[in-house]
């Protein structure tokens, strides 16, 4: 018989031994230091810190904020403003805005970041154009496209050894366009970027470096916005804030199994929807409605708390199933890779929150401050 010193020492080689099979499970933030809102506007903060960004790990409830490194941010624009490489060793962060002079001007920052590196650190910083936002890369990471909101221009980069290499821009006709929220289907040949400053959807065409706009429009509703696109890639979902006047606004869902793809439903949503993100399985949609919590505490539209709402997707139907009150001019979402995880960025509370979604109940768990406004999240799955 073995003793059992020896059985204990032969298991320990053996669990030495055998191959590593976790997975890393971290969610990558961009958080905004510089802007605050005071009574209702943006302005810059007063004696803020640098902007950061964070590496939360959500494979442990609650998640856990493991890292932080100062590196340029901005909540304007869609709070999907950062991209994270399939095997989340590196991550591509933007900066559409940064105070200057006592006023918050447009910024073209692009920030890669070694998310391997303890502490995580900056080790290239290119310029896109003016209002750099949503930062997205082709799947088989050999380019990568960023939305200029100010300048009205998508910045094409292409990628060697976790590097950025300027390839140009495209230009989309009309400086006012505002180009916001970008998502580049699984083929790779393709991309979807919603307009906010004429309303529609564009969609563009990838052929190597070179981008082009196809000449039909996606018609969705006024100012769209964030856009996400399931992980199968049949189904585009945008959000559309209005006037952002107090009325009830709405999310639009894109057919992406035919061509020319379609608007086929509308789903009303409280106003302000800016945080949008499918669960990664597809089968759920998260909403983010600011529900008036950018308005000044005098308006008859101001409202304390945000409101997420998640709605169960059926083909082209989506029917809410669950609701929770979230925090003050809330931001982005990421689901963990099982979907049982939410967090969500308040930018008023500085802070992510975090939520269980399992048989059917959001329950909400503690809160994780950052220090600055949570501005755009995101993680390495869909």
């Amino acid at each position: 018989m073995i003793p059992a010193s020896l059985r204990a020492a032969g298991w320990a080689v053996a669990v030495l031994a055998a191959p590593i099979v976790a997975r890393a499970e971290i969610a990558v933030v961009s958080n905004d230091a510089h802007t605050v809102l005071d009574n209702g506007k943006q302005v810059v903060a007063k004696d803020a810190p640098a902007d950061t960004v964070a590496i939360v790990d959500l494979s442990q409830h609650p998640p856990k904020i493991t890292g932080t490194v100062a590196a340029p941010g901005s909540v304007v624009g869609p709070p999907m403003a950062v991209a994270v490489a399939p095997d989340e060793s590196w991550a591509v962060v933007t900066s559409a805005t940064r105070a200057e002079g006592g006023a918050i001007v447009p910024n073209d920052v692009v920030s890669v970041i070694d998310l391997k590196s303890s502490p995580p650190k900056v080790v290239q910083t290119e310029q896109a154009g003016a209002g750099a936002t949503v930062v997205r890369f082709t799947p088989d990471m050999k380019m990568a496209l960023v939305a200029n909101r100010t300048e009205g221009t998508v910045s094409i980069f292409t990628i060697e050894d976790k590097r950025l290499t300027s390839a140009g821009k495209l230009g989309l006709g009309n400086l006012k366009a505002g180009p916001s929220g970008l998502a580049i289907l699984p083929d790779g040949k393709t991309a979807l970027l919603s307009r906010d400053g004429d309303s529609m959807v564009s969609v563009l065409h990838i052929d190597g470096p070179r981008v082009t706009i196809d000449p039909r429009p996606v018609t969705v509703g006024l100012r769209p916005y964030t856009l996400d696109v399931n992980a199968a890639g049949t189904l585009a979902a945008v959000s559309n804030m209005g006037r952002g006047d107090g009325d009830a606004d709405s999310v639009s869902l894109i057919d992406l199994t035919k061509t020319p793809y379609r608007t086929v439903a509308f789903i009303t949503v409280p106003s302000g929807p800016e945080g949008l993100k499918f669960s990664p399985d597809g089968k759920f949609l998260a909403v983010g409605s600011q529900n008036g919590t950018g308005k000044p505490p005098g308006s008859p539209f101001h409202n304390k708390q945000g409101v997420l709402t998640l709605f169960a997707i059926d083909g082209h139907n989506a029917r809410p199933v669950a609701e929770a009150p979230i925090g003050a001019w809330n931001q982005g979402f990421a689901f963990s890779r099982d979907g049982k995880t939410i967090l969500v960025g308040s930018m008023v509370d500085r802070a992510l929150q975090t939520f269980q979604w399992q048989d059917g109940k959001l329950t909400p768990g503690p809160s994780l401050p950052l220090g600055a406004g949570p501005a755009a999240i995101r993680t390495a799955w869909p």
